[in-house]
């Protein structure tokens, strides 16, 4: 899923870097393929559509920087509202919440996807970063 969102998001963003000035049109065709690839990607179309609003609402009229084209400004305000999104507001994104204990964690994924290996990675981090207690099951 992640692998198809990135290469879709990949050519939309290759694209807009290429090009010297973006017109509205430009930013607009991009937001829509954006759009679309969020929804072949399994994302509700209100998150998809609140998404593409917030970032072109952030993109319209910003003065882009001397050192930085039009295009990897918009692909820098796209970055920045995935973290925002996907981390929540006041939320650090390296940060997992934990608060009540016991929390199941379930992993699921195809036979050999790295289900235990990345359970065990994040016992760990939850054992070095947060102190918690951690208990493994397969």
């Amino acid at each position: 899923m992640f692998e198809n969102l990135s290469e879709r998001l990949g050519g939309v963003f290759d694209r807009l870097t290429k090009q010297g000035a973006l017109s509205d049109d430009d930013v607009a065709t991009a937001l829509r393929e954006v759009r679309v690839a969020l929804l072949e990607a399994d994302v509700s179309l209100p998150v998809a559509r609140d998404f593409v609003k917030a970032v072109q609402k952030k993109a319209t009229g910003q003065a882009v920087t001397k050192s930085v084209t039009p295009g990897q400004q918009v692909v820098k305000i796209v970055h920045d509202e995935l973290i925002h999104v996907l981390a929540g507001d006041d939320a650090n994104p390296g940060a997992l919440k934990i608060d009540n204990a016991p929390a199941p964690v379930l992993m699921v994924g195809l036979q050999g996807s790295g289900k235990t290996t990345t359970t065990a990675k994040l016992a760990k981090r939850l054992k070095e970063k947060n102190g918690k207690r951690v208990l493994m099951a397969s």
